[in-house]
């Protein structure tokens, strides 16, 4: 309808006016007068209001619902590319953080065969799991650097108004990116008191809970309108040993 010109616009309308007149003129010759022709079309001019406040409507929420979902393609392509540049690298390097990581990753261990109803089950397992952050200099070194290396990608996408209407997603950036900022402002990460290191651990175990949750929405988006790369994420899932690529 956005693309048609007012021409053929122009042109609908007239063929529309002349049917009704000629269901109007059929009407008369087959079976009543003018008298009664004329009160049936102020009956009919009688509903005309409901009628368009009914089209109206409905065509409004078709159109706001067709938004809604065009809104909701938008940010998930966003959050798939934060996750393709560093979220599934994020995934694998606090993994590696976890005391408990074999407890953890036996409830996230996805591969291509998972239902929906799985990935909502390892969602309430996020919900209500507790991450044992074990803040390791030889793992926090090299998460410091990949998140120093992507500070910037990680502004832009603060900066992108699509996200503005994606809570979750926002919560989540904002701790992956404010443990970067307290990594990135350590000279160094070696010897550092235990105090300190209990607050690098909470900070990893905010973050690192936002991103699974997120990961996993989007996950099953992914399953639901686009098969093919959720084949490919769960096959290269970070939080299954053994993942690869390959399909065997």
């Amino acid at each position: 309808m956005a693309d048609m010109t007012r021409r053929e616009a122009t042109l609908i309308a007239l063929l529309l006016v002349l049917a009704s007149l000629a269901i109007y003129a059929f009407n008369y010759a087959v079976f009543g007068s003018a008298r009664s022709e004329l009160r049936t079309a102020v009956d009919n001019l009688a509903f005309l209001p409901l009628q368009v406040l009914f089209v109206t409507l409905l065509i409004s929420r078709v159109f706001a619902e067709r938004e809604k979902e065009t809104r909701r393609d938008k940010m998930n392509m966003v959050i798939g590319t934060f996750f393709s540049a560093v979220g599934q690298r994020l995934l694998q390097f606090m993994g590696r953080l976890l005391e408990n990581e074999g407890q953890i990753c036996g409830h996230l261990a996805l591969d291509p065969s998972w239902t929906e109803e799985q990935m909502r089950e390892a969602m309430r397992f996020v919900e209500s799991a507790r991450f044992k952050i074990v803040p390791d200099p030889d793992v926090l070194e090299p998460l410091r650097d990949l998140l120093a290396v992507h500070r910037d990608f990680m502004l832009r996408l603060l900066e992108n108004p699509i996200l503005l209407e994606h809570e979750g997603f926002t919560d989540c950036l904002w701790a992956v990116f404010h443990l970067e900022e307290e990594l990135v402002a350590r000279e160094s990460l070696r010897n550092l008191p235990a105090p300190d290191l209990a607050h690098l651990g909470v900070d990893a175990e905010r973050a690192y809970s936002r991103l699974l949750a997120q990961w996993l929405a989007y996950m099953i988006h992914l399953r639901q309108a686009y098969p093919f790369l959720f084949s490919f994420l769960a096959r290269t899932n970070p939080l299954r040993p053994g993942a690869r690529a390959e399909i065997v």
